[in-house]
């Protein structure tokens, strides 16, 4: 793990009076520079508090998010730009994700209309690049966190 993530850490955890051996992440939203800069500045703006990923691309032994965890949010430079901890998990099927999930996802005009055609290409994308095929019922691992530095 970078220098500079880990003294982003440090300097949290001497602020908010926890562990330094308190467990933590440290991820990007998307998958390019771009979409990581815009989502981490939503989230750091505190628009973005929800996200969702592919539950069911989670590799084996890869951590899965649970409520109480604290992740650095990067830049699409692998900067630490602010720090979240999740709040509430649920697994749902892609068709049944509500506008609500969607209007705090933040993105665009925070409308289902825009959330579901962004999420429709992302997933589409991420399904190929594991070989796979997206479909409607695919589930996925919403959740909701509130940014906490």
């Amino acid at each position: 793990m970078e220098e500079k993530i880990k003294e982003f850490w440090r300097k949290f955890c001497e602020e908010k009076n926890i562990s330094i051996d308190t467990s933590f992440d440290a991820w990007s939203f998307g998958n390019s520079k771009d979409i990581a800069d815009e989502l981490s500045d939503l989230v750091n703006r505190g628009i973005k508090t929800a996200t969702t990923s592919a539950y069911e691309l989670y590799e084996e032994g890869e951590a899965i998010p649970k409520v109480g965890d604290y992740s650095i949010i990067l830049n699409g430079s692998s900067d630490p730009v602010c720090i979240i901890q999740t709040k509430v998990i649920y697994v749902i099927p892609y068709y049944l994700i509500t506008p609500e999930h969607a209007y705090h996802e933040g993105e665009g005009d925070r409308s289902y209309k825009y959330w579901r055609k962004a999420h429709d290409d992302f997933f589409i994308e991420e399904y190929k690049n594991y070989g796979k095929v997206f479909y409607e019922q695919a589930p996925m691992l919403c959740e909701v966190f509130e940014k906490v530095y």
